[in-house]
């Protein structure tokens, strides 16, 4: 067990970036760190069993219990819930990578996942025709890639948000992470 550092992390973390950035990795990396408990957007709130979405309302019931939590770390927020835990959050981390880096990153992950038959999140996994489909990963990455950039930039410019790091390259992030403060390991939840 590490001995809790005095000058601890922010316990409310929100990690937000384009799809394919790492946003999962990075906020699992950091609650490890800082010894915080760590909430997938997909497996505890976005997505059930047969890649079906919960409602919106229940989607933000969801949402809004890990936000009005003491300590959370949160690997991305979807817009139908993000005005839950954008204001409880103490750091937001943006991931802005280049198209081609966080798009090459998508691709790699996906082709991985089809071939290994892992997981993505509450028994989905995906396939190849999924990844073909019009409404596939890839297809939301470029839908969504210009409007998370921008989320991000209001983010950071929005008077009364929590402070925004914009990291736009994977080494600086890890840099960062590596800077922060161990905290205590959390118990399995």
């Amino acid at each position: 067990m590490h001995p809790r550092n005095p000058i601890a992390a922010p316990s409310r973390v929100l990690f937000y970036g384009v799809t394919g950035s790492g946003k999962s990795s990075a906020a699992r990396a950091y609650a490890d760190r800082a010894g915080l408990p760590e909430f997938s957007a997909d497996d505890d709130i976005g997505w059930l069993p047969g890649w079906r979405q919960p409602d919106t309302a229940k989607q933000r019931e969801l949402a809004a219990r890990i936000a009005g939590q003491d300590q959370w770390v949160l690997d991305s927020a979807y817009g139908v819930w993000r005005d839950l835990v954008v204001p409880r959050a103490d750091l937001i981390v943006g991931l802005d990578y280049p198209r081609w880096l966080s798009l090459l990153r998508l691709v790699r992950r996906s082709l991985r996942r089809i071939i290994a038959r892992e997981e993505v999140c509450n028994g989905n996994r995906e396939t190849l025709g999924r990844l073909l489909a019009p409404d596939s990963i890839i297809g939301w990455h470029f839908r969504s890639f210009s409007r998370k950039r921008r989320v991000m930039r209001e983010l950071e410019s929005s008077p009364g948000t929590a402070e925004v790091i914009i990291f736009q390259h994977p080494r600086e992030l890890e840099a960062w992470l590596q800077s922060l403060p161990e905290g205590d390991p959390q118990p399995a939840r």
